[in-house]
């Protein structure tokens, strides 16, 4: 497989940056969200743990899952 970051980072390999996945869309539906996003750039939720921790608890909350 050419591009498996993922997939090295996943059996612990050592990789050159860790591997990210965003899903920007998931929220996009929820006034919860947008409250959130009126107030702060999708940056600032990027790098402010605490905001991060909120956005992603969401569809948690929200839906009923079990994970994000």
């Amino acid at each position: 497989m050419k591009n498996n970051l993922f997939l090295d980072a996943a059996f612990s390999k050592q990789t050159e940056r860790p591997p990210v996945w965003m899903m920007r869309q998931a929220g996009r539906f929820m006034p919860q969200y947008w409250e959130i996003k009126n107030k702060y750039s999708f940056l600032e939720m990027c790098k402010t743990p605490e905001i991060a921790a909120d956005v992603t608890m969401l569809p948690v909350d929200l839906l009923g899952i079990d994970a994000a």
